[in-house]
């Protein structure tokens, strides 16, 4: 039996993303460069973007949780697995049983690593003024870690994608540990921090949305390749007058005769409702306007200058990162990980 039609599909660039991972590599100078594969790729699918990220040589990759270390593990051959939330009560057998490190990230943490036989190597994340994950520089005094077999000591910055004196404090205070902590290896920066140069290093980069065609800052503008392309199918094509009205609420009314393709795509796809009366597609070369509210399966798009489109036709939208960011309201975080499961993945 063949599988199903899907009227969505995400056309994902492979060597986009390896392009952009080789260049925050380079830019991570002597530091080894990973990349955050949490929240299924960004998005894009976790397994398929590892096996490639992994074949152009990385060696270190980020998840969450271990659920979602046991869908990459396959596909990393011999590079490293760090799973960031740490270490829960129900994960202590799987952590023991797996290649892939705790980021252990509170004193209970520790002591359930310890108390388990944690005599493996671990990671730690210290908490340098973010104030989301992480020990605190008073446990690291108080030798909370002695003993520990600490592969990678890391901390997150806050504003990276800023210039503010925040992160050179974070900076110093992660630098104080190098000799207090017997890590192998720091980590600071993800894709915005390594933008900030090679005082932000340390042994290890962590980028995630550079990787997958966001522009974190603007060195990396010019630089990062788009690697999703968001496509749909037409419903159906409809001619309005003036005065009809066009979606929930009727937001939007007709002051002329419209062309409207009506299309397979709404915020249940993760094409959320910021993009109401602002999104766009690709239409002949030009950017057509989404008309009325993003509804949860449809959208309704001004295809005037595309008199050939036709029901079945497939529809690109406008997806490029920073310029939807500017149509929707949403970060370029949220554009990527909130795409839907009804999409076809199709990798060139």
């Amino acid at each position: 039996m063949s599988s199903a039609h899907l009227p969505l599909r995400l056309k994902l660039d492979g060597r986009a993303l390896v392009a952009n991972w080789r260049w925050l590599a380079r830019m991570s100078g002597r530091a080894a460069c990973g990349a955050a594969v949490k929240a299924n790729g960004y998005g894009l699918g976790a397994a398929e973007v590892v096996r490639r990220l992994a074949d152009a040589g990385c060696r270190d990759f980020f998840v969450a949780t271990w659920g979602e270390a046991e869908g990459v593990l396959p596909w990393i051959g011999e590079a490293s697995v760090s799973v960031l939330h740490g270490l829960a009560p129900e994960d202590v057998a799987r952590a023991h049983s797996s290649r892939a490190r705790p980021v252990l990230n509170t004193p209970l943490q520790v002591a359930r690593w310890r108390e388990s036989g944690g005599g493996r190597p671990c990671d730690v994340m210290i908490d340098t003024g973010m104030n989301r994950l992480g020990l605190s520089l008073r446990d690291v005094s108080d030798g909370l870690l002695d003993g520990l077999a600490i592969e990678t000591l890391h901390s997150h910055l806050a504003c990276a994608d800023e210039d503010v004196p925040a992160n050179h404090r974070q900076r110093r205070a992660l630098a104080a540990l190098a000799d207090k902590v017997p890590a192998r290896r720091l980590s600071l920066a993800n894709s915005a921090g390594i933008c900030l140069g090679p005082d932000y290093h340390f042994d290890l980069t962590r980028p995630g949305l550079a990787l997958y065609g966001g522009v974190p800052r603007p060195e990396a503008e010019g630089h990062i390749a788009p690697v999703v392309r968001l496509e749909t199918q037409i419903v159906q094509r409809r001619r309005i007058g003036p005065g009809d009205a066009v979606g929930y609420n009727a937001t939007f009314t007709a002051d002329r005769e419209m062309e409207l393709a009506i299309v397979n795509l709404g915020y249940a796809d993760g094409y959320l409702r910021g993009f109401s009366g602002s999104g766009r597609a690709r239409v002949g070369g030009d950017l057509a306007p989404v008309v009325g509210r993003v509804s949860m399966d449809l959208t309704a798009i001004c295809v005037d200058a595309a008199p050939e489109l036709a029901e079945g036709d497939w529809i690109e939208m406008d997806f490029d990162l920073q310029r939807a960011s500017a149509q929707s309201g949403l970060s370029q975080y949220e554009l990527l990980t909130t795409l839907g499961g009804r999409h076809q993945r199709v990798w060139s």
